[in-house]
């Protein structure tokens, strides 16, 4: 999760430094603390040091799990303080890599858009729809916001609706139409005398923030932990006590398709799934002061997990990998007979 609270509310500085302090504890989450680390430092306007937390990840000789979207970062980044043409060559090369990742291409997009670069930032977002979503039977969430850009930005060129478009109005599911919400007339209704068309805008625009805020604050899931065979082989050879929390592997899995199938029929939003890892869960136990072999210690460690962004999504398309590690597909492993 990006913040995005002013730092009237927030010491941005004192949270990049704390979260560097982190990452220097956590060395195999320095990415994600570094990346949020960072965001605080844009808030705080502190951008040079920005780019230097974006450049320590890019030149670390641990390989990154998410390249381009330091990239798209250190190039939206790079713009907002003057550096328009090294920010706009980073770009290019996220383009021509085509990531898989939506995020890269919806931020390098949104650069452009916010610069008043319109007509590169309808075929970054054309490019990122076609790349992502050409034979997908259904759009994934994270692509939405493709999807949504594209439309946005469109609606601003005055371009008629063609497929995509009409794919983001039917994914769209706020009371207000994508049409009004992207409409450029609209900001000329905030200078008007009449209450009544400001109280509609206001609307449109609280509308419009929720909708921001669900696709790109979204809070850490509530998680289950998943140990893979090597890593529960090992965890309960070392602490026998666990076999009663782990009777065997496949009744292990089971019961995390299970339990996260019963919160999800609750009305739990954002589920997901953390792997552990004995040395992880080790050094988390003797953080707390307490002996690995304690199962209480299980659900507080699937929770640091989640919050340090270890967390992946549940459920997975139903085309994409089993979080199970199988290597079979969703739908044909664990999401077998699931309804979507």
């Amino acid at each position: 999760m990006r913040p995005d609270t002013s730092a009237e509310y927030v010491d941005h500085n004192a949270e990049a430094a704390r979260l560097e302090r982190t990452a220097g504890l956590y060395p195999e989450d320095a990415e994600h603390l570094l990346l949020q680390a960072a965001a605080h430092l844009e808030l705080a306007d502190d951008r040079p040091r920005a780019t230097s937390l974006y450049d320590r990840l890019l030149s670390s000789t641990t390989p990154l799990e998410k390249p381009f979207l330091v990239r798209a970062l250190k190039a939206s980044n790079l713009w907002e303080y003057g550096h328009e043409a090294e920010a706009k060559a980073i770009i290019e090369g996220v383009r021509a890599a085509a990531p898989r990742d939506p995020a890269p291409w919806v931020i390098v997009a949104e650069s452009l858009e916010s610069h008043d670069e319109l007509e590169a930032a309808q075929k970054t977002f054309t490019e990122a729809a076609t790349h992502l979503l050409t034979d997908v039977p259904e759009p994934p969430y994270a692509t939405h916001p493709v999807l949504f850009g594209r439309h946005r930005v469109r609606r601003m060129l005055g371009l008629a609706h063609d497929h995509w478009d009409t794919l983001a109005d039917t994914l769209h599911s706020s009371p207000v139409s994508l049409d009004e919400l992207h409409d450029p007339k609209r900001v000329w209704s905030l200078g008007s005398d009449n209450p009544a068309e400001l109280e509609a805008e206001i609307s449109r625009l609280r509308a419009e923030l929720g909708t921001h805020r669900a696709t790109l604050s979204r809070p850490f899931p509530v998680a289950v932990l998943h140990w893979p065979t090597a890593e529960l082989a090992e965890l309960l050879a070392a602490y026998p006590s666990l076999s009663e929390e782990y009777p065997s592997h496949e009744e292990h899995l089971a019961t995390i398709e299970g339990s996260l199938r019963e919160l999800a029929a609750s009305g739990t939003p954002n589920l997901g799934i953390v792997t552990g890892t004995v040395p992880s869960y080790e050094a988390f136990a003797a953080s707390e002061g307490s002996s690995p072999g304690d199962a209480s210690l299980l659900p507080q460690y699937a929770t640091t997990l989640a919050a340090r962004g270890r967390a992946v999504a549940w459920p997975p398309e139903r085309t994409g990998a089993c979080w199970c590690g199988s290597g079979r597909v969703y739908g044909e492993c664990h999401g077998a007979g699931a309804t979507r």
